[in-house]
């Protein structure tokens, strides 16, 4: 996926941190009350850019993990005093355990039950006794919607970006749908060319992530965010 690989460098115009402060109090006033006492660490599993640790982080000691190095970097820039992991979320393992693990938007990345299971299942590894996990899918399949959204955002350095975003579900069947992404990059120069890029990206029932995450051993609930999402919130019991 070029977003995460040769266009890293343009991901703040893409995704602007500050567009993710509201989201991001959110998610930790669900993990605060969720967790009892309220968690001190916090593993989030694809980090992406990160721009929910730059709020996150101060509430909580973030350490964060990613599948992309040049991700990474742009979160290291951001987050200089966040630990930084490079690991797939289907198999790192840290060796350790954290009072809570945040999983946001990279778990549609998982395209199968299989992939899924696997990242629920390294979520419960690192979460302590007692812990809490929150998943944060784009959607569950009861609330999937074809749409199309466009974005983008000037940079201080004279570079702009614009997208279109369309997402569709060639086979509502599977447990998959895609989403393009049209592109266009400005440089200093005022030069321009357009990329695209296109994702294939997991969709699963509300029942298939609760079995998932009962089978593993979590103890899960859904909540409903104040956007319209659905989350599940889920506990490692003692």
């Amino acid at each position: 996926m070029k977003l995460y690989d040769e266009l890293a460098e343009w991901w703040p115009l893409f995704s602007a941190p500050e567009d993710y402060a509201e989201e991001a109090a959110f998610f930790a006033r669900v993990l605060t009350e969720a967790c009892k006492p309220a968690p001190r660490t916090v593993l989030e599993l694809g980090s992406g850019g990160g721009n929910n640790a730059l709020y996150l982080k101060s509430r909580f000691e973030m350490t964060l993990v990613d599948l992309s190095p040049q991700m990474l970097a742009i979160s290291r820039r951001l987050n200089p005093e966040c630990e930084h992991r490079e690991g797939d979320m289907r198999t790192v393992n840290l060796g350790r355990t954290f009072d809570a693990v945040f999983i946001h938007d990279a778990i549609a990345y998982m395209t199968s039950e299989a992939d899924l299971s696997a990242a629920i299942g390294t979520a419960y590894r690192h979460c302590s006794v007692g812990g809490v996990a929150l998943f944060v899918p784009d959607c569950v399949q009861e609330i999937f919607v074809a749409e199309t959204r466009h974005g983008g955002h000037d940079g201080n350095d004279g570079r702009s970006l614009r997208y279109l975003m369309w997402s569709f579900d060639p086979d509502p069947t599977d447990t998959t749908y895609r989403t393009d992404f049209a592109i266009v990059l400005r440089d200093a120069r005022g030069d321009t060319r357009v990329v695209h890029d296109s994702h294939l990206e997991g969709v699963f029932p509300r029942a298939k992530w609760m079995h998932l995450l009962r089978e593993t051993g979590f103890e899960p609930r859904t909540l409903m965010d104040e956007w319209g999402g659905e989350l599940f919130i889920a506990k490692r019991p003692g």
